[in-house]
C-alpha cells in the first residue's frame, strides 16, 4: 500500500471545509495545532449520546446498562456532586477496578466541569495516601478493596466525603453509592471552559512518587477526533488504494469494544472508551484481563474491537480456544502501550479473518495516541509507529534541543492541542518535560521522509512491563529505604509475555543480611506489586559506574544472567 494515497486523504481530511479541518489557535501563549470543529467540551460529547437511549452502553457480566439508565444515572451523580458543594474547578476521585460505576461517575464529573483523579487500582496504602493529599479531591469514590486501603491511612482522606460503591459492609460516615443514585434530578445546566481540567491521571515519578498529569477538555476532545481521524483517513486511503469505493448511505457500524486495560490509564478510558462511547456503541467491562474469558465475551457480545498491551493480543491468538470461539465480529485488533513486534502484525493479520492489526502510539501526556497506524498501511510497515496525528507538530531532536532532519536519531518532541497543560503541584516537573509547548517524550525516534515515525529506544531511565511505565528511580528510591541496601540499580529484563520485567542488581551493606523475599515483601508495603523486581541480583562488588557516577544499566543488563536471579 503506497503511503500517497495516505497522505492525500489525511489532505483532504483535514483541508478548508474538510471535517477535520485542522486550525492554529493559541492557548496559553503557545500557538497549537487544533481542530476548527472540535467540541468546546467533553460534556458535549457525552450528552450528545442521548439519542442512543435504547442501546446497550455497558456490559459487565450478568450487568447490562442501556444509555438511558447511564444518563439518568450520570444526571444523579452530577446533582449529588453539587449538593454536596463540589463546584467546577473542583476535584473527585475514584478509585476502583474497571466496574460500569467508573465510567458513570467519569462522565458526570467532566459534565459539571470536575477534574476526575483516576487512582491506580494496585496502588499499596502509601501511593494512595501520596495521590489524596496531592490532588486533594473533595470526593473519593472507591470500591470494598481500595475503601480498606484508604482507611488504613485515616488522614489521607481527612476532609473528603468517602463513598463506598461495590462495598456493603462499611464504616460509620462512608456514604453508601444507593444515595448517590437516589439523587435524581436532570443534568445540571454547566459552562465548561476548554481548558479545564478534564481528568487527573498519574505517571509514574522519576523521584520516587508519581506525577498528576492534567488532561485538559480541548486536549482529550483532540484526542477523540484524532482518532476518528484516524479511522477515517485510513478507510478512505484504503478505498483509494483498492479501487473499492466506500458508500456514503451505509450506516456507520455500531462497535462493540471490550476494555481489557484499566480505566485509569488513558488507553482504555481516552481511546477505547471515547471512542466506543461517541459512536453509540458498547462497552464490555473484565474484572481482570483472562484470554480464554475475553474469547467468550468476543463471542457473546459479538465484540468488534479490542485493545490492550501487545501480550494481550497474542495471547488471545494463541489460547487453546481461539480456533473454536467464533471471532468474526473482529473488526480490529491490536496495542497501545508498547509497539506491536513486527511478528505479531502479521499474526494478527493472519489469525483472525476480519480484523485488521492497528497500533497507536501515545502517552499520558498527550490524552492518548500521537500517532496511530492500520490495516495494509500496518502490515507494509510493522516496525512504524505511523505519521502523528493533525493535531501535533512532531520533531527529533539532539541534546541541546535543536532539530535533526529526516532519518535521523534523537528525542522526539510533540506540540499540540492534546499535550497536558503540566502536573498538579509541580512546577519544575512541567517545565522539564514542556518547552514552549512542546513535550519531550523521553523516547529516541527518527522520522522518515513520509513523515511516519519509528520509536528507537528509551531516553527515560524506565521499564515498560506490559504496559505500564515503571521508573527505575521509584523502585531504587524504595530499595533505598531498607537499611540493608548499599547500592541498588533497576533496569528493564526482556520478556517474552509481558515485553519487559523489572530487574535489580543490589549491593548489600557490610554486616548485613537479607534475603530476595524479604526485600519484596519490603517493597509492597511502598509501590504496587507489578513495580517490585521479578529479578534479582546480588553483588559483592560495587556496582560499575560511568565516568559521572551515574550506574551502566545496559552492561548489567547485558551482562546478568536471567537464570541466575534470586
Amino acid at each position: 500500500m503506497h503511503y500517497a494515497e495516505l497522505k492525500a486523504a489525511r489532505s483532504e481530511l483535514t483541508g478548508p471545509g474538510g471535517p477535520f479541518e485542522i486550525e492554529t489557535i493559541t492557548v496559553r501563549g503557545v500557538p497549537l495545532r487544533a481542530y476548527k470543529n472540535a467540541p468546546p467540551s467533553v460534556r458535549e460529547l457525552w450528552l450528545s449520546t442521548a439519542p442512543y437511549a435504547e442501546r446497550d452502553y455497558i456490559v459487565y457480566q450478568d450487568e447490562r446498562y442501556s444509555y438511558a439508565d447511564a444518563h439518568r444515572m450520570v444526571a444523579s451523580i452530577a446533582n449529588w456532586m453539587m449538593a454536596q458543594g463540589v463546584q467546577p474547578g473542583d476535584r473527585v476521585a475514584i478509585a476502583m477496578r474497571n466496574y460500569p460505576e467508573w465510567m458513570l461517575i467519569y462522565w458526570a464529573g467532566v459534565s459539571i466541569g470536575v477534574a476526575v483523579v483516576g487512582m491506580n487500582a494496585w496502588w499499596v496504602p502509601e501511593e494512595i495516601e501520596y495521590a489524596l493529599k496531592d490532588s486533594a479531591p473533595k470526593v473519593v469514590f472507591a470500591d470494598a478493596e481500595r475503601l480498606e486501603r484508604i482507611l488504613e491511612r485515616p488522614a489521607a482522606s481527612e476532609g473528603m466525603i468517602l463513598v463506598a460503591v461495590r462495598a456493603p459492609d462499611h464504616p460509620e460516615g462512608v456514604r453508601d453509592w444507593s444515595e448517590v443514585l437516589a439523587q435524581g434530578g436532570e443534568m445540571p445546566a454547566v459552562s465548561v471552559d476548554p481548558d479545564a481540567d478534564a481528568c487527573i491521571f498519574y505517571t509514574s515519578g522519576t523521584t520516587g512518587f508519581p506525577k498528576g498529569a492534567q488532561l485538559t477538555h480541548r486536549g482529550c476532545v483532540s484526542n477523540l477526533m484524532n482518532i476518528m481521524f484516524a479511522g477515517q483517513s485510513t478507510a478512505l486511503a484504503t478505498s483509494r488504494g483498492t479501487g473499492v469505493p466506500l458508500d456514503p448511505n451505509a450506516p456507520p457500524p455500531i462497535p462493540v469494544g471490550l476494555m481489557t486495560t484499566p480505566l485509569f490509564h488513558v488507553t482504555a478510558n481516552n481511546c477505547g472508551a471515547y471512542a466506543v462511547t461517541a459512536a453509540g456503541g458498547k462497552l464490555v467491562l473484565m474484572y481482570r484481563w483472562d484470554a480464554g474469558e475475553a474469547l467468550k465475551l468476543i463471542q457473546q457480545e459479538r465484540v468488534s474491537a479490542m485493545s490492550g498491551v501487545p501480550t494481550m493480543a497474542r495471547e488471545l491468538i494463541t489460547h487453546p480456544d481461539f480456533a473454536t470461539t467464533d471471532t468474526s465480529s473482529m473488526m480490529s485488533l491490536g496495542g497501545g502501550g508498547a509497539q506491536l513486534p513486527p511478528d505479531l502484525v502479521a499474526k494478527i493479520d493472519g489469525a483472525v479473518a476480519t480484523a485488521r492489526p492497528n497500533t497507536g502510539y501515545g502517552m499520558t501526556e498527550t490524552c492518548g495516541i500521537i500517532t496511530s497506524l492500520s490495516g495494509d498501511f500496518f502490515v507494509d510497515r510493522p516496525d512504524s509507529a505511523g505519521p502523528a496525528m493533525p493535531t501535533f507538530e512532531a520533531k527529533v531532536v539532539d541534546d541541546d534541543g535543536n532539530s535533526l532532519p529526516n532519518g535521523q536519531v534523537g528525542e522526539l518532541w510533540v506540540r499540540g492541542a492534546c499535550v497536558i497543560k503540566g502536573y498538579i503541584n509541580r512546577p519544575e516537573a512541567t517545565a522539564e518535560s514542556i518547552t514552549d509547548g512542546w513535550l519531550h517524550t523521553g523516547d529516541i525516534a527518527r522520522i522518515d521522509d513520509d513523515a511516519f515515525i519509528f520509536i528507537v529506544d528509551r531516553k527515560k531511565d524506565m521499564v515498560l512491563r506490559g504496559g505500564e511505565n515503571v521508573y527505575c528511580a521509584e523502585v531504587e528510591a524504595a530499595f533505598y529505604r531498607h537499611p540493608a541496601v548499599a547500592e541498588v540499580s533497576v533496569f528493564g529484563v526482556p520478556d517474552e509475555r509481558l515485553g519487559e520485567e523489572v530487574g535489580a542488581a543490589v549491593v548489600l551493606r557490610k554486616g548485613h543480611e537479607v534475603s530476595a523475599d524479604e526485600l519484596r515483601e519490603h517493597c509492597a508495603l511502598i509501590m504496587a506489586k507489578h513495580k517490585i523486581p521479578a529479578f534479582l541480583w546480588f553483588r559483592d562488588e560495587a556496582l560499575p559506574r560511568n565516568a559521572s557516577g551515574k550506574f551502566l544499566k545496559r552492561e548489567l543488563r547485558d551482562t546478568l544472567k536471567r537464570a541466575e536471579a534470586a
